[in-house]
């Protein structure tokens, strides 16, 4: 098997994929839009003023010569947003949008897919808003169609969300971009499933959000490995007699369930509790404010994030609807216990009064049971936080590619 796979940005599954494909020698080509080696031109610019963002977009070197760019629309939209220039990356209808960066790939690898045939490859890898021009184009070629899902599919997303904004109109503008993807959006996302002949999701929470028709399909369900190898990592115990830290971090939405941990944040004894808050404002500072009193911590690098998670107690998570929220692991890889929903797609990281605790979506009660229950066991948070460090160690990158490449290559098979 020989396959192409493609993704504008290169994210950590996305980059963890990729090399799992060229070591096992499935690699046909990676198709993306920045790509930073080492001394090629995208590494000497992002020296530059305000362009030290594309340092993310870095690859190993040896995937180098497999690797094709198309940077002008996402260079585009880097710009425009950091300009706040809205209108250009306005949702869908922005010329410098998400959707035009995905669309711009999908089609630009379309077109090269019959020459790519020739020369041996077999099966086309594309993720979700990505994949529908070089799904239709390889399978009218005869090639597999893989298709990532990293996130709940569409039609529980648009419903989980749209219950948010009855439920919470208050917070329903935190919503996000979901919530109002247009009918074509939405149909295009139902062809490309349509299409996929395997669907690659990485927890039980995406998986069972697939149609009934599309679980018949062959599905490969693999957990991404921890962000950060905690190997070295000594874990000290805290002093019990400060207040218990409670730790959220992501994006300040109600799709990550922000507003029921600041409803379980009142019920509990604010002499005894800081709730500490990192991530992006999708809102002035003061509509959450006014709502409960916490600490916000703004976003930073991500050494800086693992060393306030090593300042706090507990991680709490409560959210509506992800694919698999990295950030569990990587706050358990600093020795927090956790307080999550399976809706974070994490459920298999919750042993309870070992690692932490699962709790419904919308049920603030609940949070708030589970954070007395660290008040009333602080003697136990520290061994709780060996145990979600080990647990967390035991995901791997290496194995969730691994476990892709076998699948897939003994399909072929």
């Amino acid at each position: 098997m020989k396959i192409l796979i493609s993704h504008p940005s290169g994210n950590s599954n996305v980059r963890a994929i990729v090399k799992g494909f060229l070591t096992q020698g499935l690699l046909y080509q990676f198709h993306t839009s920045i790509a930073v080696f080492p001394n090629n031109f995208w590494h000497r610019i992002a020296g530059l003023k305000g362009l030290g963002d594309i340092k993310r977009r870095s690859f190993d070197s040896g995937l180098k010569a497999y690797t094709e760019a198309y940077p002008i629309k996402e260079l585009g939209r880097m710009v425009a947003s950091k300009l706040k220039m809205n209108s250009l990356t306005k949702s869908e209808t922005g010329v410098f949008c998400v959707d035009k960066v995905y669309q711009n790939l999908d089609k630009k690898i379309s077109k090269k897919l019959q020459q790519a045939q020739k020369e041996g490859l077999t099966a086309v890898y594309a993720y979700e808003d990505g994949a529908l021009e070089t799904f239709t184009v390889a399978k009218a070629l005869g090639l597999e169609c893989i298709y990532d899902l990293p996130i709940a599919y569409h039609t529980l997303l648009q419903e989980l969300l749209h219950e948010e904004a009855l439920r919470k109109p208050n917070w329903a503008f935190t919503l996000g971009g979901g919530i109002n993807d247009s009918v074509e959006k939405l149909e295009r996302k139902r062809k490309e499933l349509e299409l996929a002949d395997t669907i690659i999701v990485a927890s039980d929470f995406v998986r069972h959000s697939l149609p009934e028709w599309a679980k018949k399909k062959k599905i490969i369900q693999s957990p991404f490995g921890t962000p950060f190898s905690s190997d070295q990592l000594v874990l000290k115990e805290k002093n019990d007699n400060k207040k218990l830290r409670i730790l959220f971090v992501g994006s300040m939405t109600q799709r990550k369930g922000l507003g029921d941990l600041f409803d379980a944040i009142k019920l509990v004894d604010p002499s005894k509790v800081e709730l500490v808050v990192l991530g992006s404002l999708a809102a002035p500072i003061s509509f959450y404010s006014e709502q409960v009193k916490f600490t916000y911590e703004p976003t930073r690098s991500h050494d800086k994030v693992l060393e306030l998670m090593r300042t706090c107690d507990v991680f709490c998570l409560p959210s509506i609807v992800e694919g698999r929220a990295l950030v569990i692991q990587e706050a358990m890889s600093q020795g927090l216990p956790i307080i999550i929903t399976a809706n974070t797609g994490a459920e298999d990281l919750v042993k309870p009064e070992e690692t932490g605790f699962l709790v419904p979506i919308k049920d603030p009660k609940a949070i708030a049971e589970k954070i007395n229950w660290f008040l009333a066991n602080r003697n136990k948070i520290f061994q709780m936080g060996k145990n979600a460090k080990e647990l967390a160690d035991t995901y791997s990158w290496d194995s969730y590619a691994s476990k892709i490449c076998s699948v897939l290559s003994s399909q072929e098979n």
